[in-house]
């Protein structure tokens, strides 16, 4: 029997289940995929009126950080930056942040399509609203991940919250999930960026954030909604990584900020194939 090569042998941290692509063929899935409607789009309206008007079992992938129901403006100076480079417009929930939560979280398992998944952020104050919506709603629960980030505002008689919430949900049993490491911990440690002089709307998450949700719950050509754009991240990492996109963004002020981070990068600008990644992750260890 013919041995193996040993430069075939598969990198120890990438899982033996993964599916990976290479640029041609992510390419090919990414242009040849067929929507019943316009697809890498944001629409500046709210997102509850904006998912009852698409498709039952429409969308591959939900990612979501809606607002956290707190007194925030986005301007704070205790998030070390210049109150000329946030929008206006930001727009937190002042009401009953359960009923706000029921509203859009209800509409996720008919727009979801059977293999699909959703990842939706929370701080620690409203959790308990969110996972209620998430029971009442009959998602199921994957994972309750906790991403953990190097920036806590201070406090003086209580602990300083560095930790933000990632529900990682799925409609069915047989949702996609694409094993992208061996030992996916449920812990992410990954640090908050910094854009100094760049206009934003509100706070932004990490591209390396948003790109490690699509990794393990995606396929190149697959659709992306982003009910809650902020500053578009969510799809700037989708068509940069040969996925599609749709998004809702309530505040119209940021219609510029967003456009112009969409714009900034071309489709599969980001995109390379699991295993060059983790070549070049072995070779710098």
């Amino acid at each position: 029997m013919e041995k193996k090569s040993k430069n075939n042998k598969k990198p120890s941290n990438i899982s033996n289940k993964l599916d990976d692509w290479s640029f041609k063929d992510a390419q090919k899935l990414f242009e040849t995929k067929e929507f019943p409607f316009k697809a890498d789009k944001t629409y500046f309206d709210d997102c509850i009126s904006g998912m009852k008007k698409l498709p039952d079992d429409s969308i591959d992938c939900i990612i979501a950080d809606p607002p956290f129901g707190l007194s925030f403006s986005g301007k704070e100076s205790v998030y070390n930056r210049k109150n000329n480079f946030v929008v206006d417009g930001y727009e937190e929930i002042t009401d009953d942040y359960g009923k706000f939560s029921n509203n859009w979280i209800s509409e996720i398992p008919r727009i979801l399509k059977p293999t699909g998944t959703a990842w939706i952020f929370s701080g620690w104050t409203n959790l308990r609203d969110v996972l209620n919506a998430i029971d009442h709603s009959k998602l199921n629960i994957v994972n309750h991940i906790i991403w953990k980030y190097q920036f806590g505002v201070f406090t003086k008689r209580k602990f300083v919250t560095s930790h933000y919430h990632l529900l990682f949900l799925s409609k069915t049993k047989n949702y996609y999930f694409n094993k992208v490491l061996h030992y996916p911990l449920d812990v992410w440690e990954i640090k908050r960026t910094y854009n100094p002089g760049q206009n934003k709307n509100g706070t932004k998450l990490p591209d390396e954030l948003v790109m490690r949700c699509t990794d393990f719950s995606t396929k190149p050509g697959d659709l992306v909604l982003d009910p809650f754009m902020g500053n578009g991240t969510t799809a700037k990492i989708a068509k940069g990584t040969f996925r599609h996109f749709l998004g809702y963004e309530i505040n119209k002020n940021a219609k510029k900020t967003i456009t112009h981070n969409i714009n900034s990068i071309k489709n599969g600008e980001l995109f390379t194939s699991f295993n060059e990644r983790s070549n070049v992750n072995s070779k710098t260890n």
